[in-house]
C-alpha cells in the first residue's frame, strides 16, 4: 500500500484534493462542536512555554481536536498510508507544524528518533498509547521510551463525554455530539526514569486501565 510520501505522481493530486475535502469538513465540525458544548478542564492543564507529551487514548482523537483547536509548536507523529491524507491535513489547519511519518511496523523505530529530535527542540506533541491498531485501551511503552529519551514530561489526559457515537472501528472511536459536554482531566505530568515498568503502570493507571489483569504480562514495548 502506497505512503503518502511515495505516491505515483499523477495519484497525488487527487489524493491532495480529496484530503482536504475531507479536513475542511472535520475542521468545520470540530468547531461546531466546540462552540455547542460545554467543556471543563480540570487537573495540570499545560501552560507557559515549556512542552510536554499529552498522552490519551486512540479513542478520543476526535474529542481531543473539538476540544482543542489550535496548537502552538507541535509535532505529531502519525501513520503514513494515503488514507491518512485528511487527518494530515487537519492537523496543518489546527496549527501542527511537523508531521513526522512512521507507526509500528510502517518505520516506527525512525519516526520515533525524529520525533525526539523534535521535542529536544522545543516542540510538543500528542501521543496514543494504544495506536494505532491497538489493542484498544492497552497502553504500549513507546511514548515512556520518547519521553525518557527526550527529557519531556508526559502529562495523562482522560475524557468524559456526555453525547458520542462509538463508531464501529477497531477502538470504538468517539464522535462527540453538538450540545452536549466534554469533561477533560490532566494527570500530573511524570517523567520516566529507568524503571519503564513501574512508569508504565502509573501511566496505566492515570489512563483508567487495570494493570493486574494476567493478560498485561506480555504488552508489547514498540509505540
Amino acid at each position: 500500500m502506497y505512503r503518502v510520501d511515495t505516491l505515483p505522481w499523477f495519484w497525488r493530486p487527487f489524493v491532495w484534493f480529496y484530503g482536504m475535502a475531507v479536513a475542511v469538513l472535520l475542521y468545520a465540525y470540530t468547531r461546531l462542536v466546540h462552540s455547542t458544548s460545554r467543556i471543563r478542564l480540570s487537573g495540570q492543564a499545560p501552560v507557559g512555554e515549556e512542552n510536554y507529551i499529552l498522552c490519551h487514548w486512540h479513542a478520543f482523537i476526535l474529542v481531543y481536536l473539538c476540544v482543542f483547536l489550535r496548537h502552538r509548536k507541535h509535532a505529531w507523529m502519525q501513520h503514513p498510508f494515503w488514507f491518512m491524507k485528511p487527518v494530515h491535513l487537519l492537523l496543518r489547519l489546527v496549527g501542527v507544524r511537523k508531521i513526522v511519518l512512521g507507526s509500528s511496523g510502517h518505520g516506527g523505530v525512525k519516526a520515533a528518533d525524529e520525533l525526539v529530535e523534535f521535542l529536544k527542540q522545543g516542540f510538543s506533541t500528542v501521543m496514543f498509547p494504544d495506536g494505532p491498531a491497538g489493542p484498544s485501551m492497552i497502553a504500549r511503552k513507546g511514548v515512556l521510551h520518547i519521553s525518557r529519551q527526550s527529557g519531556v514530561p508526559i502529562i495523562p489526559v482522560r475524557f468524559h463525554v456526555e453525547r458520542c457515537l462509538r463508531l464501529r472501528t477497531w477502538d470504538r472511536k468517539r464522535l462527540p455530539l453538538p450540545f452536549g459536554s466534554i469533561k477533560v482531566e490532566f494527570g500530573k505530568p511524570m517523567a520516566p526514569g529507568d524503571d519503564i515498568e513501574t512508569a508504565w503502570r502509573l501511566l496505566s493507571e492515570e489512563l483508567g486501565m487495570t494493570v493486574d489483569r494476567p493478560d498485561l504480562t506480555n504488552v508489547p514495548s514498540n509505540s
